[in-house]
C-alpha cells in the first residue's frame, strides 16, 4: 500500500490547477438527459436494481438542485442512502484506498470539514466557471472517498446536481468516467474542458421549413449551413 495521502496531494493540486480557463455553460435543452440515458442503458443491462437506485438518487439530486439547498456531505448522504438501499451514509471512520491501493484518501479530524467547506465553493465561487466548479466537485468526492462504498456513483451525482442549479443537463455523460489521479492538475482542468465539449448540442433543427429536420453537429461545420439549413433545402 502507498504511504502517500493523496487526499492531501489533491488538495494542493487543487489550488494549482487551472480552474478559469474552462469554456463558459449554456442552460440549451438536450436531446437527452445523459444520466438517465446511461442509467436506462449500459447501467440497466448490467444490473436493473441498480439502474432503478440511481435513478431515484438522481431524483433527488436534480430536487435539491431546484430547491437551492446548500451542498454539503448531509445532501449528499440523502443521495447515497438511496445508491445503497442503506438507512443511513455515514462518513468514513478510517483511511479510504482507491485504483488497487494505489491511492490513499487519509481522515483527520478537519476531513469532514473540509469536505464540506469544498463542496460549498461548488455554489458560492462566481469567480471559478460552472464547469470548473462542477468538474472540481467531482473530484473532490472522488478523492475525499467520503462514503465506504459508491463514491464513483456520488461523484457523478454530485457533478449532476453543480449543473442543474443552473439549469444544464448534459446530453451525455459516460465519457466523464474515466480514471482520475489526485496528482494530475491537467487532467483536472481537462474534466472541465470535456464537460464544457459535453454541453454543446448534438444537433439543431432546419431554419429552412422542414421543421422535422435536424442538423447532426457532431459530424463538424458544414459549409454554407449558416443559418443551419437541411439537406432538403439544398437539392
Amino acid at each position: 500500500m502507498t504511504a502517500t495521502d493523496s487526499l492531501s496531494v489533491w488538495l494542493r493540486v487543487r489550488r494549482e490547477a487551472d480552474w478559469r480557463g474552462a469554456t463558459a455553460l449554456q442552460p440549451i435543452p438536450p436531446d437527452r438527459d445523459g444520466f438517465r440515458s446511461w442509467c436506462e442503458g449500459p447501467v440497466r443491462r448490467r444490473d436493473p436494481v441498480r439502474a432503478e437506485r440511481l435513478l431515484a438518487a438522481h431524483a433527488l439530486a436534480r430536487e435539491d438542485a431546484a430547491l437551492r439547498k446548500p451542498l454539503d456531505f448531509a445532501l449528499l448522504a440523502r443521495w447515497q442512502c438511496e445508491v445503497l438501499a442503506a438507512p443511513e451514509a455515514p462518513f468514513r471512520a478510517s483511511d479510504a484506498y482507491a485504483k488497487g491501493g494505489c491511492e490513499r484518501y487519509g481522515l483527520t479530524p478537519r476531513t469532514r470539514a473540509d469536505f464540506d467547506a469544498c463542496l460549498r465553493e461548488a455554489t458560492t465561487d462566481p469567480d471559478v466557471p460552472l464547469a470548473s466548479r462542477a468538474a472540481r466537485a467531482y473530484l473532490d468526492v472522488a478523492f475525499f472517498h467520503p462514503f465506504a462504498d459508491g463514491n464513483a456513483r456520488a461523484a457523478l451525482l454530485t457533478l449532476v446536481h453543480v449543473l442543474a442549479r443552473e439549469d444544464v443537463v448534459l446530453p451525455e455523460v459516460g465519457p466523464l468516467r474515466t480514471t482520475r489521479y489526485a496528482d494530475d492538475p491537467a487532467g483536472a482542468a481537462d474534466l472541465a474542458a470535456l464537460i464544457g465539449v459535453r454541453n454543446r448540442p448534438r444537433s439543431v433543427k432546419c431554419r429552412g421549413g422542414h421543421p422535422d429536420a435536424r442538423i447532426d453537429l457532431s459530424l463538424g461545420p458544414v459549409p454554407g449551413l449558416t443559418p443551419p439549413w437541411c439537406g432538403t433545402c439544398w437539392g
